[in-house]
């Protein structure tokens, strides 16, 4: 289980590494995917209380994350996220996100499982996802 969490951990670094100079734009596009799928299989409010529980995870690490919304607006749901990431160091915008999508993502696949996870990741995120997750089928 501890090397399908650091799997996930490669992966994002991985795709938040592909736009060095332009993390926020990089991180909306991954949330926005992400969202997509996990709206079809818990619905807009359980990613709404995945998203709010990975902030509050992430917030004593990166105090300037924008507290979620009560209740969130689905046109503008990472419109805060982007707008505080944008005011970060590249850096610190990539470490922030990061653990964002991290913890994320562990949260669901405590849920749901690490096999639904992946495809999931594989789903929104495309081939570095699936190549990444293919390695962890190769490991178990």
């Amino acid at each position: 289980m501890e090397s399908a969490a650091l799997l996930r951990q490669q992966i994002i670094a991985s795709l938040m590494a592909q736009q060095p100079d332009n993390i926020a734009d990089a991180a909306m596009d991954l949330w926005e995917k992400l969202a997509d799928e996990i709206f079809s299989i818990v619905g807009e409010a359980g990613f709404d209380s995945l998203y709010e529980r990975s902030v509050h995870l992430a917030h004593p690490t990166f105090p300037w994350l924008p507290p979620c919304p009560s209740p969130p607006q689905a046109h503008h749901r990472f419109a805060e996220l982007r707008a505080r990431l944008a005011d970060q160091t590249p850096a610190q915008a990539r470490a922030a996100n990061s653990l964002l999508l991290t913890s994320f993502t562990d949260i669901l696949a405590s849920l749901i499982g690490e096999q639904l996870t992946s495809s999931i990741l594989r789903s929104a995120w495309g081939n570095l996802a699936s190549a990444t997750s293919d390695k962890e089928s190769d490991n178990e």
